[in-house]
């Protein structure tokens, strides 16, 4: 079940609400129940047989919990290290098994047809969550959770259980039990989650459309430079929508029930550097990388060579936890490269208003490395891109394909930069109001139409 569903939209949020704002009671242990019920059921619409891993994940990750807070300060690191190994055991089986066998079968002319590990979906998401409840206990930063329930309900959160934002415990371990539903925060929540809910299905899912036919169209014929561009840009837009669009419903639904999640996205198109970018795109994934990956290996405290070699790892982890195929490794290695070379030559601060060119032409190629199904595969269409074996600078799949699309990237470019909060910001309160009203409006009107008009609404992050 995705938010952008007729079932979430009509059925499952509207009884959930029902349920949740019972006028008879406002326990927040009944409101908590109801919520981990949903939470379960709605996991289970999609995965009704990997919602039961999921419940395994959360009992064991308690239960190694609780035991490591028991523990003698010198013996919680064995603890430690034994949940974070059967949580990563858990993705290497899920999400890489059938992968690695696949690469030994090439390599030594095995036939590993019969090894195909379905893929639970969001499992990369609540198991980074998982480890950060760990790490958070280990490291003081929150206490143990010792009621299994609720750190259940931290865990399958329906807002963010299946593509995040990665919630980390400490950010929300009070709000478990002592958070406050204001209509403040409703009314915030909603507007948040039909602006999410636009970003999806207006924007998302036709530069999806655009993207997905140039990507394929490439892979069977050369196509025109123009056409390789707008099919990457369309990607980028895509991707951008999509995922941001996905984190602010998430943001918004967690708000109406008083949860406060941190931000995911800060408009990174308007980066001036890579390092910008990570700074602005999953920041809940970047972050977490930072804090749980990168500081305890030492950070940058320690010489160049091992703080070039942390970041690598970084990188590579980066890569691989998007996705088992040598696109996703070579994709997370781009943006070590890139950012190696930044801190090293200083080069992007150089460039001036220029340095934002250069982030969207590094961004597009990673997009197209991140896209493709093979290495080869993005190979051949960055040179279609750059005039390598294509169908000319134009032909008439660009032009067919730019007037399709000609009022909708526009409004994505435009709404892709932070050129709407600068004029609300520069608009009397009134006017802003005004302006937040009518664009809202349209937004829930245009969005239940295309809900109910179309069966086309893939989602990206559902794959990893």
């Amino acid at each position: 079940m995705v938010f952008s569903s007729i079932e979430f939209l009509f059925v499952f949020l509207p009884v959930v609400l029902l349920l949740y704002f019972n006028p008879l009671t406002r326990s927040r242990t009944y409101r908590n129940v109801v919520l981990l019920a949903a939470s379960l059921f709605f996991y289970a619409w999609g995965e009704p047989v990997f919602v039961f891993l999921m419940i395994l994940s959360i009992i064991m990750t308690w239960l190694v919990g609780v035991k490591m807070d028991a523990a003698a300060p010198n013996r919680k690191k064995p603890w430690l290290t034994l949940g974070i190994g059967l949580h990563a055991l858990l993705l290497v089986v899920f999400k890489y098994l059938t992968f690695l066998c696949q690469q030994l079968g090439l390599l030594f002319h095995m036939d590993t047809g019969a090894i195909d590990i379905a893929l639970p979906i969001g499992i990369s998401f609540f198991t980074f969550q998982l480890m950060s409840y760990l790490f958070d206990v280990y490291y003081g930063k929150s206490a143990v959770q010792k009621n299994v329930f609720w750190l259940g309900l931290y865990v399958s959160l329906f807002p963010q259980l299946i593509a995040g934002p990665i919630v980390r415990y400490e950010q929300i371990a009070d709000e478990i039990l002592h958070r406050k539903e204001t209509r403040a925060d409703f009314a915030e929540g909603m507007t948040r989650f039909i602006f999410g809910l636009a970003k999806k299905l207006l924007l998302a899912n036709y530069m999806a459309q655009i993207a997905d036919n140039t990507f394929l169209l490439s892979s069977l014929l050369p196509i025109s430079v123009a056409s390789a561009w707008l099919g990457a840009v369309a990607y980028a837009l895509q991707i951008y929508f999509d995922f941001s669009g996905y984190s602010d419903m998430a943001i918004g639904l967690g708000r109406m029930f008083g949860f406060h999640f941190a931000e995911n996205f800060n408009y990174p198109y308007v980066a001036n550097s890579i390092t910008d970018f990570w700074r602005r795109w999953h920041i809940s994934l970047s972050s977490w990388f930072r804090d749980y990956v990168y500081i305890p290996l030492g950070g940058n405290r320690v010489s160049r060579r091992r703080q070039i070699f942390n970041i690598f790892v970084v990188w590579a982890l980066t890569g691989i936890w998007h996705g088992a195929n040598w696109t996703f490794v070579a994709w997370g290695l781009f943006y070590f490269v890139l950012l190696m070379a930044e801190k090293t030559f200083g080069f992007a601060k150089k460039l001036g208003i220029f340095s934002h060119l250069y982030v969207w032409l590094m961004v597009l190629l990673g997009w197209v490395l991140f896209r493709a199904e093979s290495i080869g595969a993005a190979l051949r269409y960055m040179g279609q891109m750059f005039g390598h074996v294509t169908a000319g600078f134009t032909d008439e799949t660009f032009f067919t394909y730019l007037s399709s699309c000609k009022y909708v990237l526009p409004v994505a470019l435009f709404f892709c930069l932070p050129v709407y909060p600068f004029i609300k910001r520069h608009l009397p309160a009134v006017a802003a109001d005004l302006v937040t009203a009518v664009v809202l409006l349209a937004a829930a009107a245009l969005s239940l139409l295309s809900v109910v008009g179309t069966t086309y609404n893939p989602f990206i992050y559902f794959n990893f």
